[in-house]
């Protein structure tokens, strides 16, 4: 999906009269689309398969106001279906006063792995889920050699991510805790994408920042801040490493969806598989 087609949709929707939709500014382009228009923000999902996942995330918007915890609130409480794609509908939020740190999303975290589990149900963290729709839709982009490669990772991954024994009580987590999912406004740290909350081991959320320390360059000092503000560092769990491959081998194939018509995100998934393969943990990976 991109974003003419995306745009479309959106116009479709008729959540925002033709004009704002047709003007509104896109503000990300990956799994969805997000468009800003006055005080609405709208989200337009890549294909019909995140319908189930879109209705989720307004209900865990619902249940954590509820709990008092700042997060993004829906303006509407029903997804949409649009010519094939997931619409929602939400609160826009002020504009940031500042970029968000690690130290940021830590008490964030705490609030979300304090709460008990919602009346909803919420899946497991299928960290390696999304494998293969993200090979699919990378297609011939991608050498097929690299694409079984990544398969086999997710198949020797996932058997051993479900054997771990945690040290935290598993719960609700976020799911894909960093701090480009925190926006500070003038009240404070509020939690964003809010799409992939499950119930599951809570050092999934932990383990995300450990990898951005080794893979993607977040400086230590930064790290540390987290850890103190969280009251633990989860590469002390012998599970550590586990997660931390299983979330890898996401990552890559995450990106192997944006090859096509992408050069850049051709070399980095590139970049990305090369240094699996080596097994050489100080390439530098690159947010894409």
């Amino acid at each position: 999906m991109d974003e003419a087609r995306a745009r479309e949709v959106l116009v479709a929707a008729g959540v925002l009269p033709v004009p704002a939709a047709r003007g509104a500014r896109l503000l990300a382009l990956g799994e969805n689309a997000v468009f800003a228009a006055g005080d609405l923000v709208v989200k337009v999902g890549r294909d019909a398969e995140l319908f189930d996942r879109a209705g989720r995330e307004l209900a865990v918007a619902e249940w954590l106001a509820g709990a008092g915890v700042p997060a993004v609130r829906a303006a509407d409480p029903r997804a949409r279906l649009v010519e094939g794609h997931p619409v929602t509908v939400w609160h826009r939020l002020p504009d940031p006063v500042r970029p968000a740190e690690p130290g940021d999303l830590a008490p964030l975290l705490r609030a979300v792995h304090a709460l008990p589990a919602p009346d909803f149900p919420l899946p497991p963290r299928e960290l390696l889920g999304g494998v293969e729709r993200w090979l699919r839709l990378a297609g011939d982009a991608i050498d097929p050699a690299d694409a079984a490669y990544l398969r086999e990772r997710r198949d020797g991954f996932a058997p051993a991510a479900a054997a771990l024994t945690p040290q935290l009580p598993p719960g609700p987590i976020h799911g894909d805790a960093l701090p480009r999912n925190v926006h500070i406004g003038p009240d404070g740290p509020v939690l964003v994408d809010l799409e992939t909350f499950s119930f599951d081991l809570r050092e999934h959320d932990l383990v995300v920042l450990a990898l951005s320390r080794d893979r993607y360059g977040l400086p230590a000092a930064a790290y540390d801040s987290f850890t103190s503000g969280y009251g633990w560092d989860v590469r002390e769990w012998a599970g550590c490493p586990v997660l931390r491959g299983a979330r890898e081998t996401a990552s890559c194939a995450w990106v192997a969806q944006h090859a096509p018509g992408n050069p850049k995100a051709l070399a980095e998934f590139e970049r990305r598989v090369a240094s699996l393969r080596d097994g050489d943990e100080t390439v530098r990976w690159y947010p894409f």
